[in-house]
């Protein structure tokens, strides 16, 4: 049996900082998740979903391509830091 990894309520410490940055950029999830597609990962718009809603934990590879697709650090996601262009 997988134990559930779970830190202060939260699958992950990204979901805020990347709902934000997806809006700043104007995506909407289906979009984000077709670029994920594009990249290799498998991912839906429920993903995405669940992701910002700290309910999926993310692994390292999806974490590198959000901040591909994006165009922010992965520190920028956790901590929030986001800039328009």
């Amino acid at each position: 049996m997988m134990k559930k990894i779970v830190f202060e309520n939260n699958k992950n410490i990204i979901g805020d900082g990347l709902r934000a940055q997806r809006l700043l950029c104007r995506l909407s999830q289906d979009n984000l998740a077709a670029k994920m597609q594009t990249l290799g990962v498998n991912m839906d718009q429920q993903m995405i979903s669940k992701i910002e809603r700290n309910a999926r934990i993310v692994t390292d590879y999806e974490l590198a391509c959000f901040c591909r697709i994006l165009k922010v650090s992965a520190e920028e996601l956790w901590q929030g830091k986001f800039k328009a262009e």
